[in-house]
């Protein structure tokens, strides 16, 4: 793709993001505001009689309830709690503020056995604040997703536009002494399609009330024309995930793992990685991640090393359509070669809103701070450790009610600018990603 053709790719993007959220606002004046599930009817919401949400509710509950029948096959009950679903998440897409409706949905999710979905939905009324009872009702729920929890796999597809592919910068002279060199042409910047693909899958076994171990494997690819900046990689983890309470789980997990560029082997890891989940009342989640990793290459063996990463994390459920994330991480790298040693630190958040006829619109941020070690000349001139400071800012857009053979597609758009002491490694880099994903 030509690279101007990127230098107008984020103001459209803004464009038609500012647009939809402006269209998704207008759709929503029509709208009644939803009233408190406290009886055994549906949140009242009208269309100007599109349709009626009640009747449509109570046809939805009627085919939830139906079910529950014991003497059902396996395709009878999925297929009822199938178009319980159906309804539940269309009168979602017109309206999403809707807390019965969102509740009910979580109940068919549960039952279907499709407890990543469930509880996503019961963690959102939560976030509405619901009476005591039904808060102590979902938190039941959740604990029997917690105690049953089994296999998950998901997997996914983009096309990713790229202005700068490998992320390099755009110099093309270099000063060395004072005297200027010119780079050669092909370690400029390269613009392209490409295509990502990645799959992962996870199954935990039983070991006791309390006690579950987890196994499973990933792999993500990503190709452009040519073989220069294709990358892979595959890992697996194996280990004990521990309920240490109601609101808090824990995991430690050996992980290994294969990188490939350029269609060759590079190099290798193994370590170990921490990680731990709390609930911090009915909006907030915390969660935190440690690990180590020794790192082998196959011919860079001056890279050899290991590396260490600490990570913190905040979900919060402003409301039961809007969700604020928070985080922040440290990193440490020890390589064999000094000025590749290097310690990073970064600050990231972001937000997600569900509006009205079925938009999703997200927005995120993050700052990263790199510091090199050793002598950096003749990219710093006195020899100076390198510094770097990279930004990113991504926005992304997608149809709750629309799908392709199972699909969910996302448009979102990334803009990523380093700034460097050092020559030749600052860049600026425009991205998109057109992706299906599919979760099981």
């Amino acid at each position: 793709m030509p690279a101007p053709i990127f230098r107008w790719l984020m103001p459209v993007a803004l464009s038609i993001l500012a647009v939809t959220a402006s269209w998704a606002a207008e759709g929503a004046a029509p709208l009644q505001p939803p009233q408190a599930a406290t009886g055994g009817g549906a949140d009242r919401v009208t269309t100007a009689g599109a349709f009626d949400a009640d009747l449509l509710f109570s046809a939805a509950m009627a085919a939830l309830g139906a079910a529950h029948a014991p003497d059902l096959t396996e395709a009878e009950r999925a297929a009822l709690l199938d178009r319980s679903i159906a309804v539940f998440h269309a009168l979602l897409v017109v309206q999403p503020d809707l807390p019965r409706v969102r509740l009910e949905l979580a109940r068919a999710f549960f039952l279907k056995g499709e407890d990543a979905l469930a509880r996503n939905h019961f963690r959102r009324v939560l976030a509405g604040n619901p009476p005591a009872p039904v808060v102590a009702n979902i938190n039941r729920f959740l604990a029997q997703i917690r105690a049953r929890r089994g296999w998950t796999a998901r997997f996914g597809l983009a096309l990713a536009p790229d202005s700068n592919i490998g992320a390099g910068s755009k110099q093309d002279t270099i000063y060395i002494n004072g005297l200027p060199f010119l780079r050669d042409a092909g370690e400029l910047t390269s613009s392209g399609v490409g295509v990502l693909v990645w799959a992962g899958w996870e199954d935990q076994h039983p070991l006791g009330d309390r006690t579950r171990l987890r196994f499973g494997a990933d792999l993500s690819r990503r190709e452009y024309t040519g073989s220069a900046f294709d990358r892979m990689t595959f890992s697996g983890h194996v280990g004990p995930r521990w309920l240490v309470s109601p609101g808090t789980e824990a995991s430690l997990l050996a992980v290994a793992r294969q990188h490939w560029e350029a269609g060759s082997p590079d190099h290798r890891e193994t370590g170990l990685r921490f990680e731990g989940v709390h609930s911090l009342g009915q909006r907030t989640t915390l969660s935190g991640q440690a690990s180590w990793f020794d790192r082998r290459y196959r011919e860079k063996t001056y890279l050899d090393g290991h590396a260490l990463n600490l990570s913190l994390g905040a979900g919060y459920h402003l409301t039961p359509t809007i969700k604020v994330d928070t985080g922040l991480g440290w990193s440490r790298v020890h390589t064999e070669i000094p000025n590749q040693r290097n310690a990073a630190r970064w600050i990231s958040a972001g937000v997600t809103a569900d509006l009205p006829r079925g938009v999703t619109l997200g927005a995120s941020g993050r700052v990263a701070w790199t510091d090199y070690e050793g002598n950096w000349f003749p990219f710093t001139t006195t020899g100076a450790p390198r510094k770097d400071r990279t930004h990113s800012l991504r926005l992304s857009l997608h149809h709750r009610d629309f799908t392709v053979m199972g699909f969910s597609p996302k448009i979102s758009v990334a803009r990523e600018m380093r700034g460097s002491n050092a020559q030749l490694y600052d860049y600026r880099r425009t991205s998109g990603e057109l992706s299906f994903v599919k979760q099981f």
